[in-house]
């Protein structure tokens, strides 16, 4: 069975040579990579050529696009029948393509999930983790794929009609997924095809990264999900911005009852002390529990200003339409 590795890029000069060289030295090697950089002023394009000059079936497209603009081109351009997908800033496993690519050959599946890893070395970077990773216990019979660990076929993914291009900056994934439930299409888990996601080295690469998580989620209007029901993303970020809302009005109010003042103080240690248990129970690590209070809040920045912005955008797109 023969497998395309379709890959979006844009200036991932530090990330793209550590991605092709596990992709080069998998037990089951691609036969063909398709990748698609969205014009980057960076050197990613001049990594992946010189790649290009040594081995065969590299596909290099470059085009100015959304993120799942360029999925699309690539997988319209992938001469095989099996897609299989990963992201820029990953690493994949050297069995990765071998483990995501066997349900195929077993029958009737259209699409399969892997698994992914958050590499952590500081405190700080397995506090991240809890936030924007997914534990063990996540990846069960209701987990759907992320495109960091995703493979399919160009037939299903026809008939979901492509990754929604609309959408600009993420959740693209998440679209594709649900598109993907409603159609019916049987989706196979395997945790054991294991892609390593490299964590954010800073708390404003940290905010941003959930910034445009939170923006993408409210450009895509999903408040309700077929599997996830009402826990999705954007509910989340709803009840984030009303917990908010109210500390600030009974912030606003205890100037005039002063009993109102010692409520804030106990609700913030409150808070402080559920973001500390939280980071501490999946880490162990009183340091990194520690950063998780401060990026609980940084957090809950990010996912408000994201939500706003993205939710803004929408209704203006709407108005514009």
């Amino acid at each position: 069975m023969r497998v395309s590795v379709c890959i979006t890029v844009f200036n991932e000069e530090d990330s793209i040579d550590k991605l092709l060289r596990s992709l080069l030295m998998q037990t089951k090697k691609p036969d063909e990579i398709v990748i698609v950089d969205a014009i980057s002023n960076d050197k990613t394009v001049s990594i992946i050529k010189n790649y290009q000059k040594r081995f065969k079936n590299f596909v290099l497209i470059e085009r100015k696009c959304s993120r799942a603009k360029g999925r699309n081109i690539a997988i319209k351009a992938a001469k095989n029948e099996v897609i299989a997908m990963t992201d820029s800033g990953c690493v994949v496993d050297k069995r990765w393509l071998q483990r995501i690519s066997k349900p195929f050959e077993k029958g009737k599946t259209d699409i399969v999930a892997g698994f992914y890893i958050m590499t952590t070395q500081s405190a700080f970077q397995k506090a991240e983790s809890v936030f924007l990773g997914v534990g063990d216990s996540q990846f069960d019979d209701k987990f759907l794929p992320s495109t960091r660990s995703i493979a399919f076929r160009k037939e299903a993914w026809k008939k979901i009609g492509g990754f929604p291009e609309h959408l600009i900056d993420t959740a693209e994934d998440t679209v594709f997924n649900i598109k993907a439930v409603k159609a019916g299409l049987l989706i196979k888990r395997v945790k054991q095809a294991v892609v390593y996601w490299e964590t954010p080295v800073s708390i404003e690469d940290f905010y941003k990264k959930v910034h445009s998580y939170a923006k993408g989620d409210a450009e895509s209007g999903i408040f309700w999900h077929p599997v996830k029901r009402f826990r999705t993303h954007n509910l989340k970020a709803l009840f984030v911005l009303i917990r908010y809302v109210l500390g600030l009005g009974i912030l606003m109010f205890s100037f005039i009852n002063m009993h109102l003042l010692l409520l804030v103080v106990v609700l913030f240690f409150v808070y402080f002390a559920w973001s500390f248990s939280k980071v501490f129970k999946v880490t162990g690590s009183v340091k990194a529990s520690f950063w998780g209070v401060l990026l609980q809040f940084t957090a809950d920045a990010a996912v408000i200003s994201g939500f706003l912005d993205g939710f803004v955008k929408k209704k203006l797109n709407i108005v514009r339409k």
